[in-house]
């Protein structure tokens, strides 16, 4: 099994979903489609996410053509399936690669219509189908290169027959059919997935919708946590927030807002390039996860104040005040800290902490760090900015590089947690 936070983020970490590839200009569109152009052709619209839809809405001829299961070519296509990966947000994702001259989408603009059903090997008779639909801008007949297109879903442990066709105006078809198997390894099978086996749902690309109801069942007194997450991108200098870091970062903070021991959060976002708090919430039931990501927007990342930049110490006194701030006279029983490796000129010292006094509850550090290039391996060990302040306040660091290690780390923080609190610790992590 790979570990990704999403398929489309596994071998081509950080890029945005479907592009058309040609020399000269990138354009980034407002959601998932990406096309690379020749000037002075321009993109206009975007690729839409897959939804699922009912056998009854299938036109004649595309329910015939997935019945047959015959490869089709009359419109020249190459569709590859994408391996089922396991992501943070502890879901298997698979898809479809799908590549095709750009002389044959030459028109006045168009729409690219896939058709696709995923039906379980334990039900072959009862599949998902879902429909998607990539909008074309116009394109001249002599249009070189070639386009990439991709779409997804998300599906449980299990094995899994898929059929796709793609048409386009002209109603030529491409299609064809695979099987896929997303498949726990051996030391993961005590992980709580997020989807049942043999369970098919539409990707989700929305990281910040609401978290559904959890039922809070407190053993012994309530717990209270504060967190205080650098959201950021791994790299620092980016501009924008790649989706695999958006993802792995907001899969933390579900992750911890699905433990039903705790009945109040306090969440304090903040970005240490840009020095800034940018949401703070005290004494909450639920995490408003669509507020958080909607202030989250405002960030201008890749951007630093050039007040900042005059002063290389200043990121180091944002974070100095900051945990002083947040952790002086915490009333929280436990205070986790969760963000990329965050790397200063200068660390925060022993002496700046003094003004903390003595803090009764435990210290924790969720590190996500994505070993680039779509390999996984061993994390590089030194410790940056924000680790440093935990182990000078003995608290205790986690490096979260895939989905495994944010189910292990969970659950030694709540086993930390249930011994300061003395309540029953916990064999197993929080579901998912």
């Amino acid at each position: 099994m790979t570990s990704a936070s999403h398929p489309r983020q596994s071998s081509r970490a950080g890029q945005v979903p479907g592009k058309i590839v040609a020399p000269v200009s990138l354009l980034v569109l407002p959601a998932l489609l990406l096309f690379h152009l020749c000037a002075p052709v321009s993109a206009q619209n975007m690729m839409h996410t897959a939804d699922a839809m009912d056998e009854v809405n299938l036109l004649p001829g595309d329910s015939a053509v997935l019945e047959m299961e015959e490869i089709k070519k009359d419109l020249p296509c190459t569709v590859t399936s994408v391996k089922p990966v396991m992501g943070f947000d502890m879901r298997f994702h698979s898809g479809y690669d799908i590549t095709i001259p750009l002389k044959e989408l030459a028109s006045n603009g168009q729409t690219l219509t896939v058709v696709f059903s995923v039906a379980p090997a334990s039900a072959k008779d009862t599949p998902r189908y879902f429909s998607q639909k990539f909008r074309v801008p116009e394109l001249p007949e002599d249009a070189g290169g070639k386009t990439l297109l991709e779409g997804g879903f998300d599906i449980g442990e299990g094995s899994y027959h898929v059929r796709w066709l793609m048409r386009d105006h002209l109603e030529r078809v491409c299609s064809s059919s695979w099987d896929i198997n997303a498949t726990l390894n051996r030391r993961d099978q005590d992980m709580k997935m997020n989807l049942t086996p043999n369970a098919v749902e539409a990707a989700d690309f929305e990281f910040f919708k609401p978290e559904p109801p959890v039922a809070r069942k407190p053993d012994g007194d309530p717990l209270k946590v504060k967190v205080l997450i650098n959201y950021a991108p791994q790299e620092s200098a980016a501009a924008a927030m790649a989706p695999v870091d958006a993802s792995a970062l907001v899969s933390i903070l579900r992750t911890i807002a699905r433990e039903p021991r705790i009945v109040q959060f306090s969440i304090v976002a903040f970005n240490l390039n840009e020095q800034r708090v940018v949401y703070r919430a005290d004494n909450l039931d639920e995490i408003n996860f669509p507020d958080l990501g909607k202030q989250l927007r405002s960030l201008k990342l890749g951007m630093v104040d050039y007040k900042h930049l005059a002063d290389p110490h200043s990121p180091t006194e944002f974070l100095t005040h900051l945990v002083q701030d947040e952790l002086t006279g915490s009333q929280a029983d436990a205070v986790i800290f969760a963000g990329p490796k965050a790397f200063l000129d200068q660390q925060v010292t022993q002496d700046n902490l003094k003004d903390i006094g003595t803090i009764s509850y435990p210290v924790f550090y969720m590190n996500y760090m994505l070993v680039q290039g779509g390999s996984w391996s061993e994390a590089p060990a030194w410790r940056d900015a924000i680790g440093s302040v935990v182990k000078k306040l003995r608290g205790f660091e986690y490096t979260i590089t895939r989905p495994r290690d944010l189910w292990t780390a969970w659950t030694d923080i709540m086993n930390h947690i249930s011994a300061k609190m003395k309540l029953p610790s916990t064999a197993s992590a929080s579901s998912h």
